[in-house]
């Protein structure tokens, strides 16, 4: 059987904490920020985990 490939945009979305969780970026930060409140755009950049629910799906993606 042939490798499997990684999902391309799974792979430029997520990465691996040495624990094994997943990160992921917060959405609603890349335009139309003239109306968001700085404390809010502040908030965004952070980064955050994805929830346990969608971790099984997403290392299926990345083939972990």
């Amino acid at each position: 059987m042939p490798k499997m490939k990684t999902k391309s945009s799974a792979k430029k979305r997520f990465k691996l904490t040495g624990t094994g969780k997943i990160k992921r970026k917060h959405a609603f930060k890349s335009h139309i920020l003239t109306k968001k409140a700085t404390k809010q755009k502040r908030n965004l950049t952070q980064t955050g985990l994805v929830d346990k629910a969608d971790e099984a799906s997403i290392k299926k993606q990345l083939t972990i």
